[in-house]
């Protein structure tokens, strides 16, 4: 007899309303968990379904350290309970901006993190939008790295912009910018900006033509916001028409949706890979159709760089709902 592997999804408590439209999306329930914190801050994780010999995919944005905790402990649990496979699905992946030594005695946590995960028990990951390419190389497990760009594709396309312009907010975010730029088939802008210390930009100028023209300035995270606003307000002088900024990770740490409402933006783009509710010029896209998508291609072991190369083709139609 030949053992089919159920295809599993358990929820971590970082963000269930993502979970959720995932499990909507694939229409398979999520698994029954037991999840709390106890007085002492200690977590507790049991899996309340049997899942032996199942492929297991653990959903986890790790926003915190507490939610890093927890998705060790449900890896754990997972393992203990004789899964056949885990694969942990991270729609955003915490200290993966410390991915290297700028500075003596520093830490790369970002390897840290890969390491602790690699060791709970998980055979692979799933990524969405990583901050760095090289943090795939810091797992020993196979790390696949799908783009959020074909939600941001869809937005532009159906609001029938033209004369665009797609504006990379720093020199390592530029072939997220040409990606993007290519399948709306805009040009492509930079802005050279330098830091002075962490979160604090000292000068900033702007690389190609972006006069008259509606700019996307496009970015992996917005943190403090305070970066990004700059750029909007530099291509505002420049002489950008409408202005559009779009992340994919909102971090929006302090008064930075404060900062984003206030700024010469018209709007503010942000996906769900961390929980927010919309507020004045902020909203959201869902990308629970493509993770979905990718993890029902994982499980049935199926390409998922199909979901880059695939933008432009109608098979995206049924991938991309309307949230």
């Amino acid at each position: 007899m030949v053992y089919n592997p159920k295809m599993r999804i358990i929820a971590g408590t970082s963000n269930p309303a993502l979970s959720n439209k995932i499990s909507k999306f694939l229409k398979k329930p999520l698994t029954k968990t037991n999840i709390k914190t106890f007085a002492d801050g200690e977590i507790y994780v049991k899996i309340e379904e049997d899942v032996r010999g199942d492929d297991v995919f653990i959903i986890q944005s790790t926003v915190s350290n507490d939610s890093i905790m927890e998705l060790l402990i449900i890896i754990d649990a997972v393992k203990r309970a004789s899964a056949r496979k885990i694969i942990v699905v991270l729609p955003y992946y915490g200290y993966a901006r410390q991915d290297r030594k700028a500075d003596a005695r520093e830490s790369i946590t970002a390897k840290l993190v890969a390491n602790l995960i690699t060791t709970a028990g998980a055979d692979r990951v799933l990524g969405m939008d990583i901050h760095a390419p090289q943090i795939q190389g810091f797992f020993d497990i196979v790390f696949d790295d799908i783009w959020a760009f074909p939600i941001f594709v869809d937005y532009f396309k159906r609001k029938k912009l033209t004369n665009l312009v797609v504006v990379s907010p720093d020199s390592g975010g530029i072939k997220r910018a040409v990606f993007l730029g290519k399948r709306l088939k805009s040009p492509v802008a930079l802005i050279d900006k330098r830091r002075e210390k962490h979160n604090q930009v000292a000068e900033m100028n702007i690389v190609g033509e972006v006069k008259g023209k509606n700019a996307i300035i496009y970015d992996d995270i917005i943190d403090t916001g305070g970066t990004i606003c700059k750029a909007a307000s530099a291509l505002k002088a420049a002489g950008a028409r409408k202005i559009y900024l779009c992340c994919t990770h909102p971090v929006l740490s302090g008064d930075a949706l404060s900062k984003l409402n206030a700024s010469d933006a018209v709007e503010v783009l942000v996906t769900d890979t961390i929980p927010l509710k919309p507020i004045g010029k902020v909203k959201i896209l869902s990308l629970s159709s493509l993770i979905g998508q990718a993890m029902k291609n994982l499980y049935e072991n199926k390409s998922i760089s199909i979901l880059k190369k695939e933008i432009d083709k109608s098979v995206w139609k049924k991938w991309i709902k309307k949230d």
